[in-house]
C-alpha cells in the first residue's frame, strides 16, 4: 500500500496529487488530502480529507512507501518506522505555503540519506521503484537540549 499524506496545511498540494494521479499502478493508494482538493480519475485511490492519529498511525505503519510534503512531523513519524519516503516540498510560488521553509527541511533530510526527495514530479513512478533503505534515525533533541542548557549557563554567570 501507498500512503500519500499532506497534513493539515489550509493551502491546495494539486501538484503532489496530480503525480500520484498519473502512477501506472495498481498497487492500493491511500491520501490524506487536507485542505486539497482534487478528484482522482484512478480507481485504487481511497481519499479521505483528515484522519484520527491512530487512522495516520495505522496508515504510516502499513505503507509500503510514504509519499508527503516536507513537514517534520510527518517525516519523522515514518522514519522512527523505518519507512521508505518520498518527500516533496510546498513551494509559496505555486501559492502551497507562506515561504519556502521545506525546501531547507526536504534538503537536510535528503542530504542526509533519510528520505527521498522529490523535486521534479514526473520522477515519482521513479522513486517509488527506486531500491532506497533509509538512514537509521537519531534525533539531535538530547544534544540540542544539552547544548542549549550550557548556553544558557554560560549566559546566567
Amino acid at each position: 500500500m501507498i500512503f500519500v499524506t499532506l497534513g493539515t496545511q489550509d493551502k491546495q498540494f494539486k501538484r503532489l496529487l496530480e503525480a500520484v494521479d498519473n502512477l501506472k499502478t495498481d498497487e492500493e493508494i491511500i491520501v490524506q488530502s487536507g485542505s486539497t482538493d482534487y478528484k482522482f480519475k484512478k480507481d485504487n485511490v481511497k481519499k479521505r480529507k483528515y484522519m484520527s492519529q491512530k487512522a495516520m498511525d495505522e496508515n504510516i505503519k502499513n505503507a509500503r512507501v510514504i509519499i508527503t510534503h516536507a513537514g517534520v512531523g510527518t517525516i519523522i513519524h515514518g522514519l522512527e518506522l523505518n519507512k521508505k519516503m518520498i518527500v516533496a516540498a510546498r513551494l509559496k510560488k505555486y501559492n502551497e505555503h507562506v515561504n519556502d521553509h521545506q525546501l531547507d527541511i526536504l534538503n537536510e533530510f535528503a542530504k542526509d540519506g533519510y528520505i527521498l526527495k522529490l523535486d521534479d514530479f514526473s520522477k515519482l513512478e521513479e522513486l517509488i521503484n527506486k531500491d532506497f533503505t533509509p538512514k537509521k534515525f537519531e534525533s539531535n533533541t538530547e544534544k540540542f537540549n544539552d547544548s542549549l542548557e550550557k548556553e544558557i549557563d554560560r549566559l546566567c554567570k
